[in-house]
């Protein structure tokens, strides 16, 4: 099941959101993960887009065990944006910590990569004085399907009200490279880790349902009738509600009259 998008009107949309969001608050650059993978490449794309390539900086973080390709296809996106790029390599991190965890397995090692390398952009955030550019997708956001105050962490995001085959998409209309685009996807976390054998299913298949699911509200009837196996259904649908913190800044006790993003969520756009 296809979703298209009007990739044309798409990249406009997203270049000035990331150009707007970006100035109001007062920056003119932005810092993102480059993992050699299809998310990342398009948020480099749309923010070189936006910017101009010399307002982009792109940082590859490998481990030891990340793949040789990754690194190659994150230095081919560097090379054709044109965006500034840094390499730190986050093995001595990684393993002087878990030196002292040493059975700690795969997920619990995948999650502190993925934090540690969200700590590295926004040291040099600080560093650029540039936000952090998202580059998570909406079918990762909807599932979970990430870190918390990892790879989900960011200033702002431009991909993450698309879902990972309209990533693909656009990625294809505006130039990013083929083998970029047609690889498997994988967060590359460990050796082999694969996305979609993780999961348990397609991203073509999920996106369907998801779409229909979120943004056409369809009930779990019409789902069936759109050909969608019932317990398919209710397994996506508990992935979303367990992951619903993933979503929301945490949750804040309330005390006053005004809380912070339930009462009081719109002081930046108040304007001076």
């Amino acid at each position: 099941m296809d979703i298209e998008i009007n990739s044309e009107l798409v990249v406009k949309i997203l270049t000035g959101f990331i150009k707007n969001e970006t100035e109001k608050v007062g920056f003119e650059k932005v810092v993102l993960g480059l993992s050699g993978g299809i998310d990342s490449a398009v948020s480099a794309y749309l923010a070189a887009m936006a910017l101009g390539k010399e307002n982009v900086t792109g940082i590859m973080m490998p481990y030891e065990t990340s793949s040789k390709e990754s690194l190659a296809d994150a230095r081919l996106v560097i090379r054709e944006t044109g965006i500034k790029s840094l390499k730190v390599d986050i093995t001595p991190m990684i393993d002087a910590y878990f030196k002292s965890f040493p059975k700690a397995d795969n997920m619990r090692r995948g999650n502190k990569m993925a934090r540690e390398r969200m700590t590295i952009l926004y040291d040099h955030s600080a560093k650029e004085n540039a936000l952090v550019l998202g580059t998570s997708n909406k079918t990762e956001l909807l599932l979970g399907y990430g870190t918390l105050h990892g790879d989900m962490a960011s200033a702002i995001n431009p991909i993450g009200d698309l879902y990972k085959t309209q990533v693909r998409q656009l990625a294809r209309d505006i130039g990013v490279p083929k083998k970029i685009v047609e690889k498997k996807p994988s967060a590359d976390l460990w050796h082999g880790q694969s996305d979609e054998e993780e999961l348990g299913f397609t991203y073509k298949k999920v996106d369907g349902l998801l779409y229909y699911l979120v943004d056409k509200r369809y009930s779990e009837k019409e789902l069936e009738k759109l050909g969608f196996e019932k317990d398919f259904i209710n397994q996506i649908m508990k992935k979303i509600q367990a992951s619903q913190f993933k979503r929301k800044l945490p949750v804040i006790a309330k005390i006053s009259e005004r809380t912070i993003d339930r009462d009081f969520r719109y002081a930046r756009d108040w304007g001076r």
